[in-house]
């Protein structure tokens, strides 16, 4: 049973966890034994909470089903930048390799009230700094498609562990690609949504809106089911948004279809693989078929390096800045170097740049006067070898940060549109590649109905987890 639980789908073991079909400790039991057989090699899971994750199950089983929640006993990790009250929380720093917090975060809160029952938490790169899941705490977590490989980041432990069968359900975090990467890279879907759309602490800056909390899945409905147990209003997030009326899973079933599209390879702002724009763009033509126009088009990105380089660094000045004078000998190189660079900015410079984003965002909204969603590849390359520390080069361009090359994904951030990358194909070296699909804000039912359809058209089953490989080579 605990084989053919691992390559269930979240949506419908929650529909046999309703009818009483299996319980949450059923999926715990196939999860432990899932773990102890992959993640000694894939290291996406450091942390176990498996004794809690029971008790929580028992209390939530003395519940009558119809108050069980939208998950219903469905076990989920959390990503260790999120703080679950009695679990060891180190956000990949060796500051905080021995903290234990006494108080969940909002985001955690909101999936338990939901029925979700967390069990682990997801390897993350120090501070979600870069896109390569590696810590000094935990170490490096590898790719279960070439296990030589990055998983990306910095929710790289959420998408190894569900490509490897240790999780049916994800949360992650995103700012600049942070969902979207190892989605792309491990051949699962995550989503970046709406800034508001899934509660987010406040903890150093009220109205953060770079950063974004939420899901992970193996197919589209069931990351649409996860984001409506994410979703909804908390009065410690000024900035979350109701519920909407209509679920996500209805929304992604519902059958709209664009009228007209956009395809990018580049945005007009950054090199990319021949081989991720091919398979990408052959993707976003399928869409065709189904009589949907498709143009090559962008809206104009000019600016957009500049904008995040500085907002980013802001945004690690006020959030990590005193961890820089305490424990500087602590933090890796990327840090220090973010953190330094906020530190020295000047009024001035933050004031264009916030400028220059909302130029960004009225020529991005002018685009989508024209079209119903924006595709790009969700990364410009396949995954890296897992010893990089970031892509310092692609198609002959040398990048000058360990960032840059993520602009594909952090220009979608900075227009607040929400985006999704989904498994459109693979390399000729056996390597998945996701497809970004970008909407207006707060349309994510569009993006998820548009997503369902092309994932059905292409049908590369990446629902059933895999074990995890070596080189093809080898």
């Amino acid at each position: 049973m605990s084989s053919e639980l691992i390559g269930e789908t979240a949506t419908r073991l929650v529909s046999r966890l309703r009818r009483g079909e299996v319980s949450p400790h059923d999926l715990l039991d196939a999860l432990e034994a899932r773990i102890k057989e992959v993640d000694g090699v894939v290291n996406a899971l450091p942390t176990l909470c498996l004794d809690r994750a029971r008790e929580r199950a028992d209390a939530l089983l003395r519940l009558p089903p119809e108050r069980r929640g939208t998950l219903a006993g469905l076990p989920v990790p959390i990503k260790d930048l999120s703080n679950v009250a009695g679990v060891r929380a180190t956000q990949g720093s060796p500051i905080f390799a021995n903290f234990v917090p006494e108080r969940s975060d909002i985001v955690v809160e909101m999936i338990e009230v939901q029925g979700g029952i967390v069990y682990a938490k997801s390897n993350t790169p120090e501070f979600g700094a870069g896109a390569n899941t590696f810590n000094e705490v935990f170490g490096a977590t590898k790719n279960p498609h070439d296990v030589t490989r990055s998983a990306a980041g910095s929710s790289g432990g959420a998408a190894a562990a569900l490509a490897s069968g240790m999780a049916w359900l994800a949360h992650g975090s995103d700012m600049g690609g942070s969902l979207r990467n190892p989605a792309s890279f491990c051949g699962v879907v995550g989503m970046r949504p709406s800034v508001g759309r899934c509660a987010s602490e406040a903890k150093t800056k009220i109205d953060q809106n770079l950063g974004v909390q939420g899901p992970m899945a193996r197919t589209v409905e069931d990351l649409a089911l996860f984001l409506d147990a994410m979703s909804g209003f908390h009065p410690r997030a000024p900035l979350s948004l109701p519920r909407e009326a209509q679920s996500f899973v209805s929304l992604a079933r519902s059958g709209w279809r664009p009228k007209r599209i956009a395809y990018s390879a580049d945005l007009g702002i950054t090199p990319v693989e021949p081989e991720v724009a091919a398979l990408t763009r052959e993707a976003a033509f399928r869409l065709a078929e189904e009589g949907i126009i498709v143009e090559e088009a962008h809206p104009d990105f000019t600016q957009a390096h500049e904008c995040f380089q500085i907002l980013r660094a802001q945004s690690f000045a006020v959030s990590y800045g005193g961890y820089l004078t305490k424990h500087g000998e602590l933090l890796k190189p990327e840090v220090i170097w973010n953190v330094e660079k906020g530190l020295k900015l000047t009024c001035a410079e933050i004031a264009e740049a916030e400028h220059q984003r909302v130029m960004l965002f009225q020529r991005t909204a002018r685009f989508f006067e024209n079209y119903d969603l924006l595709l790009t590849p969700a990364t410009i390359c396949a995954a890296f070898p897992v010893g990089e520390r970031y892509l310092a080069e692609c198609a002959g361009h040398h990048f000058e940060t360990y960032i840059d090359w993520l602009a594909i994904a952090y220009a979608i951030t900075l227009v607040f549109c929400p985006a999704l990358s989904l498994p459109c194909g693979f390399t000729k070296s056996g390597l998945p590649v996701g497809l970004q699909i970008c909407a207006p804000a707060r349309q994510e039912g569009h993006v998820l109905a548009a997503a369902k359809l092309l994932e059905d058209k292409l049908g590369l089953d990446t629902a059933r987890p895999i074990d995890p490989r070596l080189p093809k080579a080898a």
